[in-house]
Parts: structure tokens; sequence; C-alpha cells
């Protein structure tokens, strides 16, 4: 199932009440998501977003919000720059700037995924998890996640990657949950936990999983 297509964006800014001119969003969607620099962070990984979103979506309480924030979560995407979530906020609310409440909703959506903490933000939770699935997922889709966000990185030198990336993760498996809702709980957190351990104890042996 392909999720990442203009016939799904047509349908939900027809649930949102948009009128058709913001179909021409898509094409600044998949323009931004194919950019060359992105190994990870493209319309693969929205995709893999929205069919995560279908399992929680009775769960949301405004689903077309977090359909709309997990679109546009990585629009803007420089992994040389701190600010990705701001303007990528900010890349939603002037495509979107019809829809006032909808808008501001969505923007705060996008900013709890700076730090994949909700706070009191509403759906943050769901958008969080669901960002951070891929973190459960097969080892072999866990390496291949590992290998694209190196391939991001590749201009920051192997010590200093392999570091930094270690302390990121340990970050998580520090957490008393990795996922706040029950859902993705049940589903992620024991393989989420392993595939991280695996990937920290890669970094200090330096052998196998490249990070």
């Amino acid at each position: 199932m392909i999720c990442f297509n203009q016939d799904r964006w047509n349908l939900l800014c027809s649930f949102a009440g948009f009128p058709a001119t913001f179909g021409q969003c898509f094409e600044g969607l998949r323009n931004r998501y194919s950019e060359a620099h992105r190994h990870y962070h493209n319309s693969q990984h929205i995709d893999e977003c929205l069919q995560e979103f279908e399992r929680a979506r009775l769960e949301a309480e405004n689903p077309v919000a977090l359909e709309l924030a997990i679109w546009f979560h990585d629009v803007i995407y420089d992994p040389r720059r701190s600010d990705n979530e701001e303007r990528s906020a900010q890349f939603a609310g002037e495509c979107l700037n019809a829809a006032d409440d909808l808008r501001q909703r969505i923007c705060e959506l996008i900013l709890t995924t700076k730090t994949h903490l909700p706070g009191t933000v509403r759906d943050a939770a769901l958008l969080i998890d669901i960002d951070l699935t891929i973190f459960g997922k097969s080892e072999m889709r866990f390496r291949e996640y590992e290998n694209a966000i190196r391939a991001e990185y590749a201009w920051v030198p192997e010590s200093v990657y392999r570091e930094k990336r270690a302390e990121i993760l340990r970050r998580f498996l520090k957490r008393e949950r990795i996922y706040q809702t029950a859902t993705f709980f049940d589903l992620y957190e024991k393989s989420a936990r392993q595939n991280i351990s695996n990937s920290i104890a890669a970094v200090k042996t330096q052998d196998g999983l490249a990070l």
C-alpha cells in the first residue's frame, strides 16, 4: 500500500474542507521529499508514517490535523541546520494559510518532533510515536535506517558521528517509555530497545552496523 500519492492528498484536502487549489501543495511536498541529500527523511519515511497512522486514526482527537502534520513534519530538512522543525512548521503554515485554526494546530504538532516530547499538545504523542516507529521495525529495516542516516551526515567525520549518534540513541534508551501511546508501545517498545541497544554496541566495537 503506497500512501504518499496525490489521490490520498486530494482526499485529505477534501476532508479538511480546503479549496481545490490546495492540490498544488502536493507538488511542493513531493519536490522537497525528493531532494538528493535525503536518504531517510524522504517520501518513503512519510509513506511509512502514513501507514502507521492508519493503525491509530481512531485514537486521534483530530485525525485530519494529525495526518497533515505527518505530511509536513520533515518537509524542510537540512542536516547541517538545527531549525528544520521550525522551518517545516513555517512551510506548512504558508501552504495552509486559508485554514487558520487548523494551521496553528498542525504547526504545534510539527514543533513537537524537534524534541520528541509531546508536552500538552493534543495528538502529539501519536505523531511522535508514529515518527519513531522505525526504531521498532525489523533488524534489517532498522539497519537500512541507520545507514541512511549516516549517508545524510556523510560530511561528519566517522569518529564524531559515532559519538554523537550513540549519544542520541542513549537518550531514547534511557526514557521510561520510548512510545507514549499504548498502541505503539505494545507493537514496538521491546524491539525498539533491542535495535537501539544493538546499534550502541556496534558503535563501541566499530564493527557491524554502520552508524
